[in-house]
């Protein structure tokens, strides 16, 4: 067995075990390696995120945490391809770490033959890059929105000119570009900001107070909107 495949069996090992753990002795004899060989495994999984935590004691021993894992996934290489390009379309956006950072699990359980297959055929799809903010500014905007907390922004219009505003994020608006969607108190109304143009974003501790606009009803340049839990029901 090669070490990938050991990865793979280990973690399924110490999920089918979990809550219970198990020994670094006893893996060892589980795959006919070392313990040291086990320990730099586990060490290995602990360093790409998977969540292996180490009881103590005489009964102690290692344990996966199986609510913040995912089972083997059995999808095609088309299917893991589709799932890369629609994740891929979120480089531009907040979502973007994030997205990565979920593409890397539905990869770590899928079976090593699909994994080099989605692989294989992933590498025949190139993708444009859209303009994006950066993951610093990605980062503080998808929080403040998610926390309703109010944003120091500075904002680039069209034609390069900069402008400090103070704004309280709604929600973002999604397309061939994003924009954060916010009450603007510098123009007192609701603006749009394209994340690309956002030089800085800073998160203050103010709470944004509730206003009353529906984002469905926002003028989108009559472009037709689906609000993501529509997308989600829908499937």
């Amino acid at each position: 067995m090669n070490r990938t495949d050991r990865l793979y069996a280990l973690v399924e090992e110490l999920r089918a075990a979990s809550p219970r753990p198990r020994s670094a002795r006893w893996l060892a004899g589980r795959f006919e390696v070392s313990v040291r060989t086990i320990e730099r495994d586990l060490q290995a999984l602990q360093q790409s995120g998977v969540p292996v935590y180490a009881e103590q004691g005489r009964t102690g021993g290692y344990v996966l945490d199986r609510e913040r894992t995912l089972p083997p996934l059995n999808i095609t290489p088309a299917q893991a391809t589709a799932l890369a390009v629609g994740l891929h379309a979120l480089g531009g956006t907040p979502f973007a770490a994030d997205a990565r950072d979920a593409l890397r699990k539905v990869r770590a359980v899928m079976p090593e033959r699909e994994r080099a297959a989605a692989d294989e055929f992933a590498a025949r799809v190139q993708l444009l890059v859209s303009p994006s903010p950066s993951p610093e500014v990605s980062r503080v905007l998808r929080d403040a929105v998610s926390d309703r907390r109010v944003l120091r922004l500075v904002y680039a219009d069209a034609r390069g000119a900069t402008t400090d505003r103070l704004v309280e994020p709604l929600g973002f608006l999604g397309g061939e570009r994003w924009y954060l969607i916010a009450w603007c108190r510098l123009r007192d109304a609701v603006r749009g900001f394209r994340l690309d143009r956002i030089q800085e974003a800073h998160r203050l501790d103010e709470t944004a107070p509730p206003r009353l606009v529906d984002l469905a009803e926002l003028d989108t340049f009559g472009h037709e909107k689906t609000g993501l839990s529509e997308v989600v029901k829908s499937g």
